[in-house]
């Protein structure tokens, strides 16, 4: 029997392992934590792969065996010299670099919604305040029925519900709303412009309706303590939104689904943030906001202590990242 004749029937012979070999890669790249039993037996795989592929490349140039095993030793090759998975760098990676990274991007849209909210909330003052009946439209019988009976519906909240009950009820519809105002801006932004409009009108009308029942003074001290951060998170989620939107319309890479999933890629980063900032406002708004013991001063000093925190948190310098300084600073 000639030597190929030979190498021929050896590599025959191992197909039944190269098969076998396939699970055994999709579990090593499944799994991050890999036990010292399972590294040696992937180096011992690598190497037996290796010599295999390259008999193949001698007698089998080009055949589907070949490529096979090419794929499967570029898999396995892939497995082996991947990075260590460190979850704490990847946290620090993501909260110094990678959300502070879309703020910065993301400031020209920030800046837009902001302005769209605080122009809705002025409209929504000036239609109630000019047609007072039209605040049936923007609230409820019940909480119309409240404050013209001289009582506002945030009044006796802790009476109602323990304010643990009442924290986890608040945080879930805030980050509700936050993710409704990202998610709806696949809508070629209309979706996310809806959102923050409809928002700011309401929130608008319900100061203007209270104003004139004598109550806004009342409204303002319990907004006070959340209400900061509350809605500058709602702001940076529609503009995370508006860029979903812009990636539709302009799209940047390639098509308009390559431009998609990379600003979805982006943004969703700066959402997991939004989350954790909208959790300290459900507990603010679920413990402090509604206690008529706790001093309006103290309430600003919360309210706008809180905002400092997120915008160090956004910057990345909460989590320690230092600014970068220019070359004319050396």
């Amino acid at each position: 029997m000639s030597t190929e004749a030979g190498l021929q029937a050896w590599l025959n012979s191992r197909i039944e392992t190269w098969q076998q070999l396939l699970p055994q890669l999709d579990r090593l790249e499944r799994q991050r934590d890999h036990s010292t039993e399972d590294a040696l037996h992937a180096i011992e795989m690598y190497r037996a792969l290796g010599r295999d592929l390259s008999i193949a490349r001698r007698i089998l140039p080009g055949s589907r065996v070949t490529r096979a095993l090419e794929a499967r030793y570029a898999k396995l090759h892939a497995i082996i010299y991947r990075k260590p998975h460190d979850w704490r760098a990847c946290l620090r990676t993501l909260f110094r670099e990678e959300i502070p990274d879309v703020v910065h991007e993301l400031r020209s849209p920030i800046q837009w919604v902001s302005l769209l909210f605080a122009l809705s909330a002025a409209a929504g003052w000036w239609l109630i305040t000019a047609y007072p009946e039209l605040i049936s439209l923007l609230a409820s019988e019940e909480m119309i029925n409240g404050v013209e009976s001289g009582k506002l519906w945030t009044e006796g909240m802790l009476n109602v519900a323990p304010s643990s009950v009442l924290s986890v009820g608040i945080l879930t519809n805030n980050i509700v709303v936050a993710l409704t105002a990202f998610v709806v801006g696949i809508f070629f932004g209309l979706g996310t412009f809806y959102i923050i409009a409809m928002n700011g009108l309401m929130l608008g009308a319900i100061f203007a309706f209270t104003h004139q029942h004598g109550m806004a003074g009342e409204l303002l001290k319990f907004v006070t303590a959340h209400g900061v951060v509350e809605l500058s998170v709602i702001c940076i989620a529609g503009a995370a939104g508006m860029m979903l939107g812009e990636s539709l319309i302009r799209p940047t890479h390639g098509t308009r689904r390559e431009s998609f999933q990379h600003a979805t890629a982006r943004t969703s980063r700066l959402l997991v943030l939004c989350a954790l900032l909208l959790v300290g406002c459900g507990f603010i708004e679920g413990y402090l906001s509604p206690d008529p013991d706790f001093p309006m001063i103290n309430r600003v000093i919360v309210g706008f202590g809180y905002g400092v925190v997120m915008i160090a948190a956004l910057t990345g310098r909460l989590f320690g990242r230092r600014p970068v300084r220019t070359s004319a600073e050396h």
